[in-house]
């Protein structure tokens, strides 16, 4: 009964904090104050300042600055248009033509860039115009977009894969790592999209487009040396064993900087910006993550994490059956909240659970990236579609429409991702040292 009484008085908090527009990190907070002055008998101010600064100073979290600050500084240089013309000779032979950009300049600059919103925003800027100007129909280009940028979130830097390795206190470069396949398999599923449509819609294919030497197409391809050089400098030397996250981040850094003044593109207003917008969202993901800590140490007091482990183990759920269920609550949890705040606020209760079912927790961290993307475009408070509504001035529930088919191969990602574990675990298993 006290574990129920606990719970009520969580939930209640938490509804009441979040439903009047308080920052979640402090909503957090809130709720755990409340759970250590009703349940414990330690003195919640000093628990609080213990909890805060050793979060805060997690030595791992001084990657997650750099990546935001990295694709800040690449969302302002002329990246975009280069891909774009690097990738296009060689995505117009496939069926469903260049369409396929979406979903290959989202992959690449996904691989540079932790952020869904940030990858949606440089990656659209350039192919919805000149997709609308060939011809192709509106709503496959949104839709694929949408999707296609959720892929930010999973393939490597991963900012929710940084978050949810600090909440449980795992390597980020092993879940890096496990993010690769399963981001390229995901991608691979968006682009077998585009050729169904390419064959359904016959109609509504655009002209196609004019022919090109392979001597062109290869002479347009230099325009991708520079981000793909970028990729490996990255990703490259943390499975060599060459950097750690955090180093890699710097090198990230550097290495942008360095793309954006062989560009000529990096302005002292756009460095400025880029320094400022890096800053605003690393303390807005750091107040989070310090509200996260001290809940979990609450809830940890009154023994509720423990006592819904052994809860769960009583009921003999199957692994299949709890992630089922799993699946069913992150995608509900996500219409209301973002992905980083889905994973910190759960994380106290999930993980306990997941580790008494024997779920690998590097596998689990690839599946709730999975469905923390359809959050970002599932209504009402999909991130992704807020973004593209400002990009294509549609209304919102169109957009929502677009994106239905990305949702739903989402959802047969997750049934891959249970029947293939090895898609997540390989990699980091065989990770070099």
């Amino acid at each position: 009964m006290t574990e129920a009484y606990a719970t009520i008085v969580f939930l209640f908090v938490l509804f009441t904090l979040l439903g009047s527009s308080i920052w979640i990190g402090l909503a957090l907070m809130g709720v755990a104050w409340v759970g250590m002055e009703m349940f414990t008998t330690r003195p919640a101010g000093d628990a609080m300042i213990t909890t805060i600064w050793t979060g805060a100073s997690s030595w791992t979290l001084t990657a997650l600055p750099l990546f935001i600050w990295m694709g800040e500084i690449l969302y302002r240089t002329r990246l975009s248009q280069d891909m774009f013309r690097g990738l296009a000779p060689w995505m117009r032979w496939l069926p469903g033509g260049l369409l396929h950009t979406n979903i290959a300049g989202c992959t690449i600059f996904a691989a540079v860039s932790g952020s869904s919103a940030a990858t949606l925003t440089t990656v659209g800027k350039m192919s919805i115009p000149e997709l609308r100007k060939r011809g192709y129909p509106e709503y496959m280009i949104i839709g694929t977009l949408a999707g296609a940028a959720t892929l930010g979130l999973m393939i490597p830097p991963s900012l929710t894969l940084i978050v949810y390795g600090v909440s449980i206190n795992e390597s980020i470069i092993k879940l890096f790592m496990a993010g690769i396949i399963p981001g390229l398999v995901l991608a691979s599923l968006f682009m077998t999209y585009i050729m169904a449509w390419h064959f359904i819609r016959p109609d509504q294919r655009p002209p196609p487009e004019p022919k090109m030497s392979f001597g062109e197409m290869l002479a347009e391809s230099r325009f991708l040396i520079p981000v793909l050089l970028l990729v490996f400098s990255v990703i490259g030397s943390m499975y060599f064993g060459w950097a750690t996250a955090t180093e890699a981040a710097a090198v990230g850094v550097l290495g942008s900087l360095t793309l954006a003044i062989f560009q000529r593109s990096l302005t002292a207003s756009a460095f400025f910006e880029s320094l400022m917008g890096a800053t605003r969202t690393s303390a807005m993901i750091a107040l989070i993550l310090m509200g996260a800590a001290f809940l979990s140490l609450s809830m940890g007091f009154t023994g509720l994490p423990r006592a819904l482990a052994a809860w769960i183990d009583e009921m003999q759920l199957s692994p299949i059956t709890l992630i089922a269920a799993l699946t069913v609550f992150y995608i509900i949890l996500g219409m209301f909240l973002d992905g980083i705040s889905s994973v910190v606020l759960t994380m106290a209760i999930v993980e306990p659970m997941i580790r008494q079912a024997g779920i690998d927790v590097i596998w689990f961290g690839i599946f709730i990236v999975v469905v923390v993307e359809m959050a970002q475009v599932t209504p009402p408070i999909g991130f992704n579609l807020f973004v593209l509504q400002g990009m294509t001035r549609h209304e919102i529930g169109y957009i929502s429409k677009t994106a239905i088919p990305m949702v739903g191969l989402m959802l047969l990602m997750v049934v891959i991702l249970v029947a293939f574990p090895e898609l997540a675990t390989w990699l980091p298993n065989n990770l070099r040292q």
